[in-house]
Formats: structure tokens, C-alpha cells, sequence
């Protein structure tokens, strides 16, 4: 609570000299003058923000800002209460962060009713045993520094504390008492040199965020268990080959993750039944059981990427909540066909796996038609094969002694699939047109689904105006498609539509119109940028524009579509990321490698799409 002074002083204190009332310039680029001006106006405040101003080394008038008489107070007029500086609140929050200071005074026990510290991103390599004296402290961020130890009084003397941030410093110790910050809430300790944790962490009972990634720590304690408030547990970067069995009664664990360690099993979470996010990439994981999975009923995020799995088990469907898997390089040959029954999963990351089971051009389809594609296999196992006669030529299907065929007798389809499906599936014909008999068949089926996927087609297809009363999908994806037409607005119903690897530049404005629409993919193509139609597109769940040319993220018509779950944007020219992006909290995958910007780092992206909003929630200047 800031304690304000009042009453005028006495007459003996302005015949003394104000001690060090300038004391040290402090180097950089805070005149005295300017000074004088930020410290009058914190006396009121209680707060001062001298950061990013080159300083090498604090002002001693910052430390007795609360103690010395101003320039300004020598001569006193009653009358005006702007100058009534004996009026003034005790300081509570400063911040001196992104300097290049080097030391701290002894002189900051002075500040005993401060409960802000914030010095960041300086060149501090010690903190003075003062530090401990701030008894009000609540949250204190000294990361990106320089620090190799910490006063060893700090955690039974800071009882208030609730944030600690001393990520990115060269500690290889914390205290071994750190279990004595009784009301820490989020503690930072990651990118430094610890290769131990202390068991007293265990008694954090309030700890909801904990970071310790980018150590060397080859174990966590076995206390990690006591953490019962722990929704966040960061660990990434690190030496672990196993984890302790008491990580699986942290009931309040949200988000776990585990990335770039030496893990070959999956934890056992037994009684972590609030887990969303698990990230287990780039570690040597081989299989996972039912064990591992029938606790995780809210999971909504596995992240698999870079192991070493070879099969995905059957028990998978146990994750009914399971909205995004990643399954990147691995060594998966196949898929279970139970994998197409989740129908909360929208996302399905296969790059990198030596598929055999799979045909390719299906899993380039997206996450939908593979599922689709799986619960085929559910329905009818090897219908196909066991329909067609041994003797019957490629391409003919014989259907009760009529061959059924149309197209050509090579490359046709069979008119009572396509009657009876509404399925018009037309792929790999490697044609430039699709004969008219094939659309006749299609228009009097009312197909509802069109694949021509991997022709030459060139021109966006007329016939489809004929039948856009009943189609739902349409992939016409691998082709030569230069531009989309404007009727293309005629086909109402449109929920998916699939044009990725063509030629396209541009989209028309008519696609507007496609107001059903729920997955748009134009990966693939020559687009610089987003069309602008797209953001009118209020329902789209889905949208792959991967491996285009895009230059620039429009935050604000992205944040315009609410139910948007899946962005990707991978292998574009962006140059930088809009903090405002992060504000799309509707996203539930957002991937955005392999561009040219700098912030976030790849370390952040690494860290799934929940992190990444976050981080860039933070960078949205107040």
C-alpha cells in the first residue's frame, strides 16, 4: 500500500544540502535535467520507468527518491499543489530494464516499500544482499543478465514474492530453500546452466507456471509431485532420458512441454485427467499404450513430431477431445482406420513418414479426406479388391457382367460408384478436360463430392456450375489452374475447397459468396498475399497457405474469423509477425516456419501454438 507523506517540512530541512540529489549521472542519455522531471512525476505516481535509456549505472537520486528534498523544493509556495512534493507516495514499481547496467547499490534497501522490480536485459552479474530487505517484493524479473548466483537469505527473506523471472542468466544453482517462497505463483529459471533442481521446489504449492527449459538437468526431482497448483510445466531443452512417476499427480497440469530431451517413453499421467497440450517432439519415443492415453480425455494437442513411433496404436480414439496431431517425421507406415471415427481432430501432420499403407495423394488431401479415407477401411476392408475379377482389364470394373464404364475404357469410372456414392472421384487421369459422358453421369448423380485432382486441367470447369446446388467438396488441387472463375460463387453449399499446387495468383471476389465454407487450401501457389475475400469467409475452420509467396500476416482480418482453428502460413517471404496475431486465441494450430522473420525465434514456434500467442500477446505495446 503507498504510503503518502503530509504536512509541509520543517524550516530545518531546507537549510540542508540535498545529499547526492543529483548523485552520478548514470551515463547515457537521462540528463539531470530530464531526470529531475521523471522523478517528480514518480513522486506522485509511485512509479518510475527509466528503461532503454543507455544507463551503466543507476543515479544515486533514484534510490533516495524518497528521502532526499528536491531541487525544486527548496523554495515552497503553500499555494500551488502541484508543488506540494511533501505530498508524495512511496515508490512501489521500478523498472531500469534494457540498460547496461552492471551493479546495484546497496542503497535499494532504501526502497523498502517497492513491490515492482524490473531489471531485465542489462549486464548485471551480482545482486546485492539488499535485494533482500524489500520485503514488499511481489514480482522480480532480473533475466537477461549476467548472474551466476543469487543472495542466498533471497527466498526466506521475499515471503510476498508471486513472479520471479531469472530465465537467460549463467546460474548453475538455485537456492536450496527455493521452497521457501511460500506465495510464488510463476517461476522462470530456463536457459541457464542448472543441472540439478532442489527437492524443496516440491513445496511451491501456489506455483501455477514453471519454466526450466534450455538447462542441462537430466532428472526432475521426485517432490515435482507437490506442485499441486501447477497448470504449466516447461522443460524443453534439457538432458531428461525419464521422468519421475509423481509428475502424473499434478491434477491442475494444463500444458506440458517436453521437446528436445531423451525421453524413449511416454509419461504416465495418470491423474493428469486437465492436460490440453502435451509436447513430446524431438525425443526417441518408440510406442505409446492405452496406459499412456485412457487419462488424457481433454487432451487436445499431442505433439509426436521427430520421434522414433512406427505404429500409432488403435487406443488412440481414446483421446476423444484430441483436436490436432503431430506426427512428423517419424516411422510410421500406416495409420488405424479407427483414426477416421475422432471427429473433433482437424489436424494431421504426416511430412516425413515412409507411408506405404496410405496412398501420398491422399494424405496431400488434408485431415478430412484422410479421414474419410480411413473409415472407408472401417466400413468395407479390401472391398475393392475383393470386387474386381482377377482377369478384368486396369481401369474396368465389372458390375454384374456390364463393364459400367465411362471416361475411356483405361482411365474411366464406373457410373453406378459415382450413382451410388455421389462420389465423383476423376484423379490422376492426367487429363486437360473431363470428358462430357463423366459429367453427365455426375450432374444426373447430384454428386455432392468432386475430386480431379493430379490432371492438366487448366481452366477452372464449367460443368461444376451445373451441379453447385448439391456439391460440398471440391479438390481440384495438383493442376494447372491459373485463376478461379466468378461462378465459382454459384456453388453455395461449398464446405471444402482444395486448389492447392496450381498457378493461382489471385481469388475472386464471388467466392464471398461460398458462406458454408469451412477449409479453404491454396498451399502451394504464386499468391503475395492474402485475398481479401477470404476474411469474409465467417465460417472457415481451415486455412492451408503454406509455400506461397505471402509477404505480410493481416491480424485483424484474421482475428475477424472466430471460428478459425487451423493457420498455415509455413514457407512464405513473411518478414515479421504482427503481435497482434496473438490476440487470434480462436487458433488451435498456427504454424509459421520456414519465413524470413526474426521474432518470434524458432525456439517459441517449437513450443506449439498456445506459447506462441502468448508470446506474441506480449509484445503488444500497452
Amino acid at each position: 500500500m503507498q504510503n503518502r507523506r503530509k504536512g509541509p517540512p520543517s524550516s530545518v530541512a531546507f537549510n540542508v544540502r540535498v545529499a547526492a540529489g543529483g548523485g552520478g549521472s548514470g551515463g547515457g542519455d537521462v540528463a539531470q535535467g530530464s531526470l529531475n522531471v521523471i522523478l517528480k512525476q514518480s513522486r506522485k505516481s509511485g512509479q518510475l520507468n527509466l528503461s532503454n535509456r543507455s544507463l551503466t549505472e543507476v543515479p544515486s537520486s533514484v534510490w533516495r527518491i524518497n528521502i532526499d528534498t528536491p531541487e525544486d523544493g527548496k523554495v515552497i509556495s503553500m499555494d500551488n499543489a502541484d508543488d506540494r512534493w511533501w505530498e508524495q507516495v512511496d515508490l512501489v514499481k521500478l523498472i531500469l530494464a534494457s540498460n547496461s547496467i552492471e551493479s546495484i547499490s546497496d542503497d535499494i534497501r532504501l526502497l523498502a516499500a517497492l513491490t515492482v522490480l524490473d531489471l531485465h536485459d542489462n549486464r548485471l552479474k551480482i545482486l546485492p544482499d539488499a535485494v533482500c530487505e524489500l520485503k514488499c517484493l511481489t514480482r522480480m524479473n532480473v533475466s537477461h543478465n549476467q548472474l551466476t548466483e543469487l543472495p542466498k537469505n533471497l527466498p526466506g527473506m521475499l515471503t510476498e514474492i508471486q513472479l520471479l523471472h531469472l530465465q537467460h542468466n549463467c546460474l548453475t544453482s538455485i537456492p536450496d530453500d527455493i521452497g521457501s517462497f511460500a506465495k510464488l505463483d510463476d517461476l522462470d529459471v530456463s536457459n541457464n546452466k542448472l543441472k540439478i533442481l532442489p527437492s524443496s521446489i516440491g513445496s511451491l504449492t501456489r506455483l501455477t507456471k514453471l519454466n526450466v527449459a534450455g538447462n542441462e538437468l537430466q532428472v526432475l526431482p521426485h517432490s515435482i509431485g507437490g506442485l499441486q497448483g501447477l497448470k504449466v510445466l516447461e522443460a524443453t531443452h534439457n538432458q531428461l532420458h525419464t521422468l519421475p512417476d509423481e509428475i502424473g499427480f499434478l491434477r491442475q497440469l494444463e500444458m506440458l512441454y517436453l521437446q528436445h530431451n531423451r525421453l524413449a517413453h511416454l509419461p504416465h499421467l495418470e491423474h493428469c485427467s486437465l492436460l490440453k497440450e502435451l509436447h513430446l517432439g524431438y525425443n526417441s519415443i518408440q510406442s505409446i499404450s492405452d496406459e499412456n492415453l485412457k487419462c488424457l480425455q481433454n487432451l487436445f494437442h499431442l505433439d509426436l513430431r521427430d520421434n522414433r513411433m512406427s505404429k500409432v496404436p488403435d487406443e488412440i480414439v481414446l483421446l476423444q477431445s484430441l483436436e490436432r496431431l503431430d506426427l512428423t517425421n517419424n516411422s510410421l507406415l500406416t495409420l488405424p482406420p479407427c483414426l477416421g471415427t475422432m471427429t473433433k481432430l482437424k489436424s494431421v501432420i504426416l511430412d516425413g513418414n515412409p507411408m506405404k499403407g496410405i496412398r501420398r495423394d491422399i494424405v496431400m488431401r488434408g485431415t478430412n479426406e484422410l479421414k474419410r479415407y480411413l473409415m472407408s477401411r472401417i466400413q468395407a476392408p479390401d472391398e475393392e479388391t475383393a470386387s474386381a475379377p482377377k482377369s478384368a482389364a486396369p481401369g474396368i470394373v465389372d458390375n454384374k457382367g456390364t463393364s459400367g464404364l465411362i471416361g475411356s475404357r483405361t482411365d474411366g469410372v464406373d457410373k453406378h460408384t459415382v450413382a451410388s456414392t455421389r462420389n465423383l472421384d476423376y484423379c490422376g487421369k492426367k487429363v486437360e478436360d473431363v470428358p462430357d459422358d463423366v459429367w453427365q453421369v455426375a450432374i444426373s448423380s447430384n454428386v455432392t463430392i468432386v475430386n480431379l485432382s493430379r490432371n492438366k486441367i487448366m481452366k477452372f470447369p464449367e460443368k461444376l456450375m451445373e451441379i453447385g446446388r448439391s456439391l460440398v467438396e471440391l479438390n481440384l488441387s495438383f493442376n494447372r489452374i491459373v485463376q478461379i472463375e466468378p461462378f465459382v460463387g454459384r456453388l453455395e453449399k461449398l464446405v471444402i475447397l482444395d486448389v492447392g499446387n496450381n498457378l493461382l495468383t489471385t481469388l475472386p471476389d464471388e467466392i464471398g459468396s461460398l458462406q458454408s465454407l469451412r477449409e479453404l487450401m491454396i498451399s502451394f501457389n504464386r499468391f503475395q498475399n492474402l485475398p481479401e475475400v477470404v476474411y469474409r469467409l465467417k465460417k472457415l475452420e481451415v486455412l492451408l497457405a503454406n509455400d506461397n509467396k505471402i509477404e505480410a500476416i493481416d491480424a485483424a482480418g484474421l482475428i475477424g474469423l472466430s471460428l478459425l482453428a487451423t493457420l498455415d502460413l509455413r514457407n512464405n517471404n513473411i518478414a515479421h509477425v504482427p503481435p497482434e496475431l496473438g490476440n487470434c486465441t480462436q487458433l488451435r494450430s498456427c504454424q509459421l516456419e520456414g519465413n524470413g522473420f526474426r521474432q518470434p525465434r524458432a525456439a517459441i514456434l517449437s513450443k506449439g501454438t498456445g506459447p506462441l500467442l502468448e508470446y506474441l500477446r506480449g509484445r503488444i505495446a500497452s
